[in-house]
């Protein structure tokens, strides 16, 4: 029986070998083409990078506290239910009364247009973005860096954070030039007349955005899509990028997948401490977190011009459906308290100033369309997630984010993993919801870059 039992275990353990040497396997990097995603056939395109400032019109307002005013009373929510069936019929008509009454969209558009915007043709897109430049740099380094959003969210999550960035920080030799740019189907950003534009794609628009700014090399941060997209720019054109932030630190490979089974038959092996441990447990609260709010995720993915109809007609159900997600994804207990934490850690008009975005520019359904284009076979084949990033990497994992990668299984899509930090506070929405904190993470990553450089240069 000794010899049998040794040699079944010998025969588990070259199984297992050969099939992570097989997982293992580096698929080469793909090479994409300047697609034509504007609607019709290409035409030559006008690269002026042109000015851009948000201005409703007066008629899209009205229509929008028309809507408000003849919106029918909210169902009656459960009692004690607070926000465990999405959001609660109650904290939705506060957040309507407010809209209705005291949101102020002049000032608020106002403060939206107090940062340089821009737009340029790109592959047959308009593309919007932020572009703000340090105001005192004086004997300093200017770097630049790309930011990138994701969904439900905007440019405006950046608000907060850009001057944090862009002022000179004691003690720091440099400060940041920052691009911003809305994702394409977002916000101001147009969508793509065609199917097949999704993050890999988009990346590959932003280089050319980086390019027409007439930036060779760079600094790259996002969370949630954006954190992918960054990521994905960072895997294709490594030459380009000096460094990648993430906030969502995104790992999606077979080999990835088969450490965290390992870890959950052999812990000590994968998980360097509780945190992860029990966040990436089959049985953590955190799996059936993600059970419970990924039902968007599966309409998004599959009937995204669907669920975009109803949106995109009731500014209240808009609102519900992209404030639910500030709850549970900012922290998951607040879906127990009867005002949803909302106010905890924004405003009103922080919140609202993001769902106006998406109302004004009618953009729910092509933003939605990212989740069906990421999960389409022709984008899967390309696998770019499964690309070694060799340039160094940053990642910090907050407490309420909805991936938490442990370290030891990150090692296949980061391989030169040169920060990463934990925080016992913070969900999703980091650069709104918690700016300063984020972008102190953001300054010790890339100072720890610069220094690498500067050895570098000294070898």
């Amino acid at each position: 029986m000794g010899l049998l039992a040794k040699g079944a275990l010998g025969a588990v353990l070259l199984t297992s070998a050969y099939l992570y040497f097989k997982i293992s396997k580096v698929p080469p990097v793909p090479h994409l083409e300047d697609t034509w995603w504007g609607p019709g056939k290409p035409t030559k395109e006008d690269i002026a990078v042109k000015p851009f400032k948000i201005n409703v019109p007066i008629e899209v307002i009205k229509d929008l506290r028309h809507r408000l005013e003849i919106s029918p009373p909210f169902q009656t929510p459960l009692e004690g239910a607070n926000q465990n069936y999405g959001i609660n019929a109650k904290l939705l008509q506060t957040v309507v009364d407010y809209w209705k009454s005291k949101y102020d969209w002049p000032k608020r558009e106002e403060f939206l247009n107090q940062y340089p915007q821009y737009q340029t043709k790109i592959q047959g897109l308009n593309i919007h973005f932020i572009h703000v430049k340090p105001r005192n740099a004086k004997g300093l380094k200017v770097l630049p860096m790309l930011m990138v959003h994701g969904w439900p969210g905007s440019i405006r999550e950046f608000y907060e954070i850009i001057p944090l960035l862009t002022e000179p920080q004691p003690g720091r030799n440099y400060v940041f030039e920052l691009v911003i740019p809305s994702l394409p189907g977002y916000g101001f950003s147009d969508g793509a007349a065609r199917p097949g534009l999704a993050t890999a794609q988009m990346a590959h628009i932003f280089k050319r955005l980086m390019e027409r700014l007439n930036f060779d090399k760079y600094y790259l941060q996002g969370g949630d899509w954006g954190s992918l997209v960054t990521q994905n720019l960072a895997a294709l054109y490594p030459d380009n990028v000096i460094g990648v932030h993430g906030n969502t630190c995104f790992v999606n490979s077979p080999r990835y997948h088969f450490i965290l089974a390992l870890g959950s038959y052999f812990p000590s092996l994968v998980f360097e401490n509780e945190a992860e441990k029990f966040k990436n447990s089959p049985y953590s609260k955190t799996i059936r977190f993600m059970i419970e709010e990924s039902g968007y995720l599966h309409i998004q993915a599959t009937k995204p011009d669907t669920v975009g109809v109803g949106l995109r007609e009731s500014p209240a159900g808009l609102a519900a459906y992209i404030l639910e997600k500030f709850i549970t994804w900012t922290n998951p207990t607040w879906k127990n308290l009867p005002d949803g934490g909302l106010t905890r850690k924004f405003t009103l008009d922080q919140l609202l100033d993001n769902v106006m975005i998406y109302w004004v520019t009618k953009s729910i359904t092509t933003s939605a369309r990212l989740y069906a284009e990421n999960f389409a076979s022709n984008n899967t084949a390309l696998q770019i997630d499964e690309i070694p990033i060799k340039v160094p990497t940053g990642c910090a994992r907050f407490a309420y984010e909805l991936l938490y990668p442990p370290r030891k299984a990150m090692g296949g899509r980061f391989p030169n993993l040169v920060h990463l930090t934990d925080y016992e506070d913070g969900g999703h929405f980091a650069a709104f919801e918690i700016p300063s904190i984020l972008a102190e993470d953001i300054y010790q990553f890339v100072d720890k870059v610069e220094r690498l450089k500067i050895g570098k240069q000294e070898l």
